[in-house]
């Protein structure tokens, strides 16, 4: 089977397990009245957010469109589309190039970045046309959506649906030599419902022509307009979502895989009313003859558009296994106990209860998930609710002793020696616990022989490994070469924060005979884990193989590529700063301060949230997400829990705080150390400094560069900090966790991360104004510093300025963090409690957040003498920094 493929910075490749894709349309003039106004007014930068914003919000290809008789397309084209180039974090994503006009779309072909999907072409112009264009895009590389259109106009029946998509795939794949994987055919959604007669079929000859094509035209994609359908009802929101589940959960059946849909207008299908359902179904299907006038008098019976607020418990009203099913989708536990009693009444076994009634809830909660209509937030509420009906009915299972209950596999999860991050590993192993998988966690800081030996005694069938910092990925190769020494056949799942399909693909799969896959986030977890435990693994296996042997092959080649200047010439090119007319600011306090008892609430208006919401899956800025048109809902909901937990926090004095800072005197030397004193003693911070080869001209960026040289006569300061807010975090998330709430012990975990980053931004600013006092007036919104607007910065070893865990060591020494208020460095230089931040202090106005980026051989040797280290020791902590 040939997969459309596609990509932005990161690949998407569409296969039959890919969730519905769903492609973001707010970046077109058409489908948004702010993205039309803020290009008009040339605010590009502004209409960029828009763009993250539908990123964030789960867009997985953007829609790009600038088609308006007052607007210069080509122009708005090849401007946003090479904005959007210098933005990863919106680039990550496939580009849909959209446009009515062929110069428009070739203007965005030839600058944008990845495999883009061109929107669109048809035989409306004729053969030549079709083929000329045809030609270009294959040419470009893009993949393209064909419309239902000829000569004749829009297909808008069965039969025109087929005969024209029939005759451009012919066109395309023998004339054209068309990757027929790179074909997307939009076979037109009209409305229904109009009151016309030849309307009736509409939606019934779009899913039909849709299985027809799905199944004659091999490998192509189906896409469309999922709003259309229901236009005859605008003003009715209810009606409107409950249309739009019922057309895609009939589409989506027959073959229909992507397509512009506003989730926030979806409402879940099997949680439409019965009496709308029916009377949707039947306009949809064409059902009745007078389907039409019934769902008009529905409409205008339930006209509110707004869902009610107050409770409504007309479900408990429901027969028992619908009562359960919904308390799980829903998150509700104030029933739970009397709905399982009375299950356990009816039953034989109370375990039949946990096996048919909760998991066939439970399984309605992993499709949901799955196809993208529930969010994490509310998967980890049903998981809460799950192990409260367990654990009542756990007495009278132990009274039958009674074990039988079978699980859909066996994973064990653990985060990696050294390493003491795990919320990420907790929300992967709450989904795969909701869809029927025994979990085995081993918890923090596992080393390899423990995972390996317990995988053995549990007989687990997939091994999970998280870690969140830099040398936890050289421990999950350790695991990965001690598995295939011992000669054993686990699946690797590879997770966290520093970890990437290239360096798993690079790295880890090279090292062990069986499948190693990279998984970036909690959704994508349950459909690897069925595909490795599946009877047809063998050919998922291959797959896996193939693609990151492929990538593997790419990345090195690629790699190969790019050249870099020897590290004595890149010092000669360094950040130069007039250090005679740029004096240093004498800090008003030098030497060390400790905190011993932080005040949290000082702390609150230092908060930044939008990192809360993406730890939890939610993807969006602060505070637009709680008013966004998708996952806004959630997000509040979410948002308005975590406000309970911490008032908790606040008011019990749960979490105690700590910190400890100094400032030095110190210099830079020739060598890119930053030489200080504290006292007597002398310390030094050995930097490191950009290598790759830049355009003539261009500085090679060091942290030494911001610190005066010792040769210039100028006395310089640098600062270093430790802080944490971490002491009672674990004992608090574990009461929780005991009680089978995982869902308030990640809050609480969270929260605690949150309070942290709070507390180096507090310290940071109080440093700035008062004890170091360089920027005594700034006065700045709390926006601002996030955006990193205050002067001077608080760069950390392990981040792209200091990529080097192993300056942490000299900050502990010098400051004695262990000593004065507790805060450990595991062997791996991970910070524990694990709520805490450590960096260091820069003050001159001109110092500047980089990339080290790759370094090369002679940096690594030169960089391990200055420490006095072998340099394969340094080549363990640096190696994903080696060209």
């Amino acid at each position: 089977m040939k997969y459309l493929k596609l990509s932005g910075l990161e690949p998407l490749i569409i296969t039959p397990e890919s969730n519905f894709i769903n492609v973001g349309e707010r970046t077109n003039v058409a489908g948004s009245k702010k993205f039309l106004r803020l290009i008009k007014e040339e605010k590009f930068s502004e209409a960029l957010d828009i763009a993250r914003h539908q990123v964030e919000g789960g867009a997985q290809i953007l829609d790009v469109n600038f088609d308006d008789g007052l607007l210069d397309g080509k122009y708005c084209m090849v401007k946003f589309l090479n904005l959007i180039a210098s933005e990863p974090d919106i680039a990550r994503i496939p580009i849909m190039i959209d446009s009515s006009k062929w110069e428009i779309l070739e203007a965005g072909l030839q600058v944008v970045q990845g495999k883009c999907v061109v929107n669109s072409i048809s035989l409306k112009e004729g053969e030549q046309e079709f083929i000329d264009h045809a030609k270009k895009i294959k040419r470009y590389g893009a993949a393209v959506i064909v419309m239902a259109f000829d000569e004749e106009g829009q297909a808008d029946n069965y039969d025109r649906r087929i005969e024209i998509c029939k005759r451009s795939y012919k066109i395309l794949t023998e004339i054209v030599g068309f990757p027929p994987e790179d074909i997307i055919f939009d076979l037109n959604i009209f409305p229904v419902a109009t009151g016309m007669e030849e309307h009736r079929r509409n939606a019934l000859d779009f899913i039909e022509a849709t299985k027809w094509v799905r199944e004659n035209l091999p490998h192509v994609s189906v896409s469309g307009g999922v709003s259309n359908v229901s236009f005859s009802f605008r003003g009715n929101d209810n009606v409107r979502e409950a249309m739009h589940s019922v057309f895609l959960y009939h589409a989506i059946k027959a073959g229909m895989n992507m397509g512009i849909v506003n989730p926030s207008m979806l409402e879940v299908y099997d949680e439409i009313p019965k009496d709308l359902l029916e009377l949707v179904e039947d306009v949809m299907l064409d059902r009745r003859d007078d389907a039409t006038e019934r769902l008009l008098d529905y409409s205008e019976k339930h006209k509110s558009t707004k869902k009610e607020t107050v409770e409504d418990l007309e479900w408990r009203k429901n027969p028992l296994q619908e009562r359960i099913t919904h308390a799980l989708v829903k998150g509700i536990d104030r029933f739970i106990i009397e709905d399982v009693e009375e299950a356990r009444t009816q039953t034989q076994r109370p375990l039949d209860v946990i096996e048919v009634n909760l998991m066939s809830g439970m399984s309605v909660v992993g499709d949901l998930f799955g196809s993208g209509k529930m969010f994490l937030p509310q998967v980890v509420k049903s998981a809460r609710v799950m192990k409260k009906a367990v654990a009542y009915l756990q007495p009278f299972i132990e009274a039958q002793k009674d074990q039988t209950q079978k699980a859909n596999g066996k994973i064990l999860m653990a985060t990696v020696k050294g390493d003491v991050h795990d919320i990420g590993k907790n929300i992967v192993s709450v989904v795969l616990g909701c869809n029927n998988y025994e979990i085995v966690d081993l918890g923090v800081m596992v080393p390899a022989e423990k995972i390996i030996q317990a995988a053995i005694d549990h007989k687990v069938d997939v091994i999970g490994l998280s870690g969140l910092i830099t040398p936890s990925l050289d421990e999950m190769v350790h695991v990965a070469d001690e598995l295939q020494r011992k000669n054993l056949d686990f699946p690797l799942m590879i997770g966290g924060a520093t970890t990437s399909k290239a360096h798993t693909a690079v790295k880890i799969f090279p090292k062990y005979s069986q499948p190693v896959v990279h998984v970036n986030d909690a959704s994508r977890a349950v459909g690897v884990v069925s595909q490795l435990l599946d009877h047809n693994r063998e050919q998922f296996k291959a797959d896996l193989k193939a693609d990151y042997e492929d990538f593997r092959e790419k990345f090195l080649n690629r790699q190969v590529e790019k050249e870099y200047v020897p590290i004595e010439e890149a010092r000669k090119q360094n950040y130069k700063i007039d250090w005679e007319n740029e004096i240093p600011v004498k800090p008003n306090t030098l030497g060390i301060q400790i905190i011993e008892n932080q005040n949290l609430n000082e702390l609150l208006d230092f908060i930044d949230w939008t990192p809360f919401f993406r730890s939890w899956e939610l993807y969006g800025k602060y505070p637009q997400i709680l008013t966004d048109e998708v996952v806004g809902e959630h997000a509040t909901e979410l948002f308005n829990d975590a406000q309970k937990i911490l008032k908790m926090i606040l008011d019990k004095k749960l979490f105690t705080a700590k910190g400890i800072f100094g400032i030095f005197p110190a210099n830079s030397n020739e060598s890119d150390d930053i030489i200080l004193q504290n006292g007597h003693e002398e310390f030094a911070f050995r930097t490191l400094r950009q290598q790759h080869k830049k355009s003539d001209g261009k500085e090679y960026l060091a942290l030494s560069d911001f610190i005066a040289p010792k040769s210039s006569g100028i006395q310089d300061y640098v600062g270093a900090f430790c802080v944490t807010t971490g002491f009672g975090t674990e004992e608090l998330a574990q009461k929780y966790y005991d009680q089978g709430d995982d869902y308030t012990a990640i809050i609480v975990k969270a929260l605690a991360d949150r309070l942290a980053e709070a507390f180096a931004e507090f310290l940071h600013h109080k440093v700035r104004t008062r004890i170091w006092g360089y920027a005594q007036n700034e006065n700045l919104q709390n926006e601002d510093l996030i955006a990193e607007k205050y002067s001077g910065i608080r760069p950390a070893p392990g981040y792209p300025a200091c990529p080097d865990h192993l300056e942490k060591i000299t900050i502990w020494d010098l400051l004695k963090v262990k000593e004065n208020i507790g805060v450990e460095l595991t062997e791996s230089l991970a910070m524990f409690p694990t709520a805490a931040v450590s960096g260091y202090y820069f003050a001159h106005p001109k110092s500047k957040y980089f990339g080290v980026g790759k370094i090369t051989e002679d940096q690594l040797a030169d960089f391990a003498s200055r420490k006095n280290i072998e340099t394969e020791f340094a080549r363990k902590w640096l190696s994903p920094n080696l060209a």
